[in-house]
């Protein structure tokens, strides 16, 4: 029985993995997909001073409370840079990471390092610390990707506005065993948005894809689930 631990990226809840949570247990393993501070059943604490370490301490807090080992730590966009964090606070505790269409920083980079556009929706904050979830696009882009009516009404129900915060603050990476931890990359190759770039995957790090847009767990939850239990 393997332990995931599924974090959504920027403006989502954890709900938005309510589509996979249930077919990882169907298969016989353990799934979290807990809320970060200031979304879902959080989001009365969304605050200016909530950035990148308040949720590095939410996921690595919660693998301590429930003395979680060997975890498949799956990140999903900006959770690429919370997971890298939580594997550099507890990497003895860290089986697998998962990028999901997900940032993948260096020691000391920000969201804005990793994906220079961010720095667009930083300047265009609202009060100066909040960012809105972004608009939905015509399709094939749709809101995060999703693109079916219903899909969108209940996606758009979840999102929360991000704060500034967890885009300019540095992730830090310093420890080598962080290095030394298994890592899965998973593109979603439909309906990407102009100026949204992916780095390399460095050599030796396995690679996978969907044929969908960024919010696979709500568009292809059983092709993403697949995925996922091949490195349970």
């Amino acid at each position: 029985m393997a332990t995931f631990l599924l974090v959504h990226g920027a403006w989502h809840s954890g709900r938005s993995w309510d589509r996979v949570v249930p077919l990882l247990e169907a298969a016989g393993h353990r799934a979290f997909a807990p809320s970060l501070t200031g979304y879902g059943d959080k989001a009365h604490l969304l605050a200016p001073d909530v950035g990148l370490g308040t949720h590095v301490d939410d996921i690595a807090g919660l693998i301590e409370a429930e003395r979680l080992d060997d975890v498949v730590l799956v990140g999903h966009s900006y959770a690429g840079m919370v997971i890298s964090g939580v594997a550099n606070r507890v990497p003895g505790r860290i089986g697998h990471l998962v990028y999901l269409d997900a940032m993948v920083p260096e020691d000391g980079e920000t969201a804005i390092d990793v994906m220079p556009i961010s720095k667009q929706l930083v300047d265009a904050a609202v009060d100066g610390w909040r960012v809105p979830p972004l608009p939905e696009l015509p399709p094939p882009l749709g809101l995060f990707g999703v693109t079916d009516p219903d899909d969108v009404a209940w996606l758009r129900e979840m999102l929360s506005d991000q704060p500034v915060r967890c885009l300019t603050e540095p992730v830090r990476l310093d420890d080598p065993a962080v290095r030394a931890i298994p890592r899965t990359h998973i593109h979603c190759v439909a309906g990407r948005p102009e100026g949204i770039t992916r780095r390399p995957v460095p050599p030796g790090e396995r690679v996978r894809e969907l044929p969908t847009g960024h919010d696979c767990m709500i568009t292809l939850p059983a092709e993403l689930t697949g995925l996922l239990l091949e490195v349970a």
